[in-house]
C-alpha cells in the first residue's frame, strides 16, 4: 500500500512498506509525473541490467536516454516515450539486440500499454 497525507506544503511524501518517496509541485523535487517518466527510466536499466546477467557482461557504461512527448491532449498526457541506448565500446551486435528487446519488455512500460484495462477507484473510506 502507498500513503501520504496531504498539508499545505509544497511537498508530497508517500510511505510504501519501508520506503519513503518525495516529490515536489515547486520545483524543488520530481513532480509525480516527472517521477513516472523517471521509472520507465529506471525500468528500462534494470531490464538492461537483467539482460546482461545471462550474457555474462557487464551492464556498466551502458547509458539510457528517455523522453517523453506529449499527446494530442496536451502537454499533461503521454503520446509517445522514447528510449535511447547507447552502448560502451565492446558490446556485440547480439547483446545489444538481447538488451534492446529486454528493455521494451519493461514491467512499468507493459502496465501503460494495459491502459484501459486497467480499473482505477476512487472512494472515501
Amino acid at each position: 500500500m502507498y500513503t501520504t497525507v496531504v498539508d499545505n506544503t509544497p511537498l508530497i511524501k508517500v510511505q510504501s512498506g519501508k520506503h519513503e518517496s518525495s516529490y515536489a509541485l515547486d520545483g524543488s523535487l520530481m513532480n509525480p509525473l516527472e517521477a513516472f517518466y523517471a521509472s520507465l527510466a529506471a525500468c528500462a536499466a534494470v531490464f538492461a541490467k537483467k539482460a546482461c546477467k545471462p550474457l555474462g557482461i557487464k551492464a556498466a557504461g551502458i547509458e539510457i536516454n528517455c523522453k517523453p512527448f506529449a499527446g494530442a491532449a496536451g502537454p499533461l498526457s503521454l503520446g509517445k516515450f522514447k528510449t535511447e541506448v547507447r552502448f560502451p565500446e565492446g558490446f556485440s551486435t547480439e547483446h545489444k539486440a538481447a538488451i534492446l528487446d529486454s528493455i521494451t519488455h519493461c514491467a512499468v512500460k507493459e502496465i501503460v500499454m494495459l491502459g484501459s484495462e486497467i480499473e482505477f477507484l476512487v472512494e472515501e473510506v
